[in-house]
């Protein structure tokens, strides 16, 4: 079995683990849990996407939890932290997770050096004292223990919000750490805002994050009946949170690829996630783009932004027959093609 330079790094400290019910979160890609049963006296995990979460329930001795607040398991008494691409889900994976497991709680931290793990140390400091002891595979390995109190977690304070124009109004984004457009619009989804074509019908916003994209289309098009879907809990948490702030009503809940979704829409509209952890991954968004046909209506559109060295247009084609590009600029292209043109 082949694991991620975390987890070789980890399997070098197994006696860390050895007799301890261990929870497992953070930025999970394999199925190292599995070989720490071996070890520990019960393995669980908890995870913000649906994707691990429905990969590691086929295993029976796992506990697996998904959503976008830990609920306490009976006897955990160890974290295995891997370390989030985002310093800030860092941040709020541990004030979560040590809220809910308190005092004299052990915690791993394990991470790549550049994804900034080193931050650790410090980060941990209101709970007690992290140390690190092992360095591999330029990884990290840290070992500590929550000797402090923790302040109690509550998941509406760790909302951020900002504005964002559109015409002559305003919607505010909320978003949660490590969600995508947490805190700011990225060029993609505005270069997308703005050459978006009249809207009516069923719109699917797919990859959601935040919620930007259809918040922003039930604002200028309100009688759209918006649905939003996105992999991580977190984007799901958000972009309710962001429809609920504005008054604006529409669909939102978690789906790997369509995995979760049932119905054909007169519109996808998207700003696809193109990265997993620190490293550039296609493979979901490829899927989306073949499948797309058999989601869209009769005369159903497809309108997606990607940064323009993603060769995305040969799968549209294929899936369309065609593929035109209405916006370009010098990092993003738009995408769109209609189904049955």
């Amino acid at each position: 079995m082949s694991y991620s330079t975390p987890s070789q790094v980890v399997a070098r400290q197994l006696e860390y683990f050895e007799g301890k019910h261990v929870l497992l979160a953070g930025e999970l890609e394999d199925t190292f849990a599995t070989k720490l049963c071996e070890h520990a006296a019960s393995v669980s995990i908890f995870t913000t996407n649906l994707a691990y979460a429905n990969q590691m329930s086929r295993y029976s001795q796992l506990d697996v939890q998904f959503g976008d607040t830990y609920q306490k398991a009976p006897n955990v008494d160890m974290v295995l932290l891997y370390w989030p691409k985002a310093k800030a889900e860092a941040e709020f994976l541990l004030s979560m997770l040590m809220a809910a497991l308190g005092k004299d709680t052990e915690i791993v931290v394990v991470g790549e050096n550049r994804s900034g793990v080193r931050s650790i140390e410090k980060m941990f400091a209101p709970y007690g004292k992290v140390t690190k002891f092992d360095t591999a595979r330029r990884c990290s390995f840290y070992w500590g223990q929550c000797i402090n109190d923790p302040t109690p977690f509550v998941l509406d304070a760790w909302f951020k919000s900002y504005p964002l124009s559109l015409g002559q109004d305003t919607i505010t984004i909320r978003s949660l750490p490590g969600v995508f457009s947490h805190g700011e619009l990225d060029a993609g989804s505005q270069l997308l805002l703005d050459t978006l074509p009249a809207l009516k019908g069923t719109v699917l916003d797919f990859g959601c994050g935040a919620g930007v994209i259809g918040t922003a289309i039930k604002l200028r098009y309100p009688d759209t009946h918006i649905t939003m879907v996105d992999i991580s809990a977190l984007a799901v948490a958000s972009a309710k949170e962001t429809l609920r702030f504005n008054n604006l009503d529409g669909e939102v809940f978690a789906s790997d690829v369509y995995s979760a979704v049932t119905s054909t829409f007169d519109s996808i509209i998207s700003n696809p996630p193109f990265h997993a952890g620190l490293k550039t991954h296609y493979a979901a968004t490829e899927t989306f783009l073949e499948k797309a046909t058999s989601f869209l209506s009769k005369q159903g559109q497809l309108m997606i932004v990607a940064n323009s060295f993603l060769r995305y247009p040969p799968f549209i084609e294929a899936a369309f027959g065609h593929c035109d590009t209405p916006a370009k600029n010098n990092k993003f292209a738009i995408y769109h093609a209609i189904k049955n043109r």
